[in-house]
């Protein structure tokens, strides 16, 4: 029976890993792609805009507790018909003035202000919400890519090793060596791996058209990890430290404790409709009758009146409608109460869900790098046996195949674990822009300058 020849497996896969490894000058970093997506994520620009809202309405409730002034000017025309005597007058009336108003009491309005300064904390948290969920996305979307590149590059350097054992094997037969049944096998082979191969490529042309879809730019290519890859480890290994630190700092938790609060001013605030209003005012008027007036006809006058006073409204009934938007008011703030024990309890499990996916992802690299090795040790048997005749061309088929499911396996679940580690931190509220960077630090370095890569893309219109 003819040698097989281990070498071609060997330089394939090396030859794939060397293309897989390889940074285009072009590529763009996690980080970059998360700064290009700031400006272009239509998402985190609303949520954005929504906190400058929330300021400008809180200026608005200010307003309330502030001086206001008005001025005032009118010119009007009278005719006065009288029977006995017959009188006919026509009267001229010029007017000007100035007139403010001081609110010294208008407890609605002071708590109109509180409500104003929690609504812009309401929409900082959503802002917060909106930042990390990009952070997540950008993320999820990279190393999508770089996982979908990765099974390419398997796939094609396991068609290389499949071609060659498929063209031993009709040499094999050729010379008698060995059936035709070994050819077809690795015919079939060959032929499945061609369609995994075609499955590959579409799925890397749709994770790199979401990608770009995403971050703003155009055919992006993502930095691949540095190998080997120093997994990060989550501090501290205590999940109800997690828990606790989502029921407090995350950015729903926080959107609905504020939204409590906003309910309780807003019953106080009801309540302030049993309540009297006192305000400062004073004006300064003009009234000028230029053709005199019916009592005194063609007397040029001019009228000037100052005035300052303190005006007290007292609400004495108001058809029981201050009584029953108190009770409204207060069934909302049952309802916040209820929302903000929902969204713990929810962001609770959330946590220990992705502080438990990180553990088990963490597992699942270190056993699959076990059966990695393990599966070479397989294929390297395999083929020996294949050489010295005890073992036949199927065995070494299957064992080629394992091994290359084995690495994209390893490598899906390394990412998983990178973005486990970002996930974890989102679902507790403390996800940054920082925790990003140091996932950053693990791409491969540019070959040119020793550095990650800082390459530009072309950005969409």
């Amino acid at each position: 029976m003819t040698a097989f020849r281990p070498t071609h497996l060997t330089l394939a896969l090396g030859a794939a890993l060397s293309a897989l490894l390889c940074v285009p000058v072009h590529a763009q970093s996690l980080m970059e792609l998360v700064e290009s997506a700031r400006t272009y994520d239509t998402s985190w620009q609303a949520a954005r805009a929504q906190l400058e809202a929330a300021a400008r309405r809180a200026d608005q409730a200010q307003a309330g507790l502030r001086p206001s002034a008005a001025l005032t000017s009118g010119v009007t025309r009278a005719q006065t018909d009288v029977s006995r005597p017959d009188v006919e007058r026509t009267a001229n009336t010029q007017t000007l003035g100035v007139n403010a108003s001081q609110p010294l009491y208008r407890p609605a309005n002071r708590i109109a202000v509180e409500q104003g300064e929690r609504g812009v904390d309401v929409a900082q948290a959503q802002l917060d919400a909106a930042t990390q969920d990009l952070l997540v996305r950008v993320s999820q979307a990279y190393f999508d890519v770089l996982a979908a590149q990765d099974t390419l590059t398997f796939v094609q350097a396991q068609k290389t090793a499949v071609s060659e054992q498929l063209a031993s094997a009709k040499r094999n037969f050729e010379v008698g060596t060995s059936t035709v049944t070994d050819s077809r096998e690795a015919q079939a082979r060959y032929d499945l791996v061609i369609a995994q191969e075609i499955a590959a490529e579409n799925d890397l042309r749709v994770k790199k058209l979401a990608l770009d879809q995403l971050v703003g730019v155009t055919n992006a290519q993502p930095v691949p990890l540095a190998q080997p890859v120093p997994l990060p480890r989550v501090e501290p290994a205590n999940v109800d430290y997690w828990v606790e630190t989502a029921r407090a700092q995350q950015p729903g938790v926080r959107q609905a404790a504020i939204a409590l609060d906003i309910a309780r001013l807003e019953t106080k605030k009801a309540e302030t409709g049993h309540r009297p209003t006192v305000d400062l005012q004073a004006g300064y008027n003009i009234t000028r009758n230029p053709n005199g007036t019916l009592t005194a006809p063609g007397v040029n006058s001019r009228t000037n009146v100052a005035s300052i006073g303190v005006a007290l409204n007292l609400p004495l009934f108001a058809g029981f409608a201050v009584q029953n938007r108190v009770k409204e008011t207060l069934a909302l703030e049952t309802k916040a109460e209820a929302d903000l024990e929902t969204a713990r309890r929810n962001v609770a499990q959330a946590t220990r869900s992705a502080f438990f996916g990180v553990q088990s992802g963490q597992g699942q690299v270190q056993a699959l790098e076990a059966a990695e090795a393990s599966s070479q040790s397989a294929l390297d048997a395999n083929k020996l046996g294949y050489q010295v005749g005890v073992r036949i061309n199927i065995d070494v088929l299957n064992a080629q195949s394992q091994l290359y499911q084995t690495k994209r396996d390893l490598a899906q679940a390394r990412y998983n674990v990178l973005l486990g580690t970002l996930k974890l931190r989102q679902a507790a509220g403390t996800l940054t822009q920082e925790d990003v960077a140091r996932i950053n630090g693990l791409l491969a370095p540019s070959p040119a300058t020793g550095a990650t890569s800082t390459g530009t893309g072309t950005k969409q219109p």
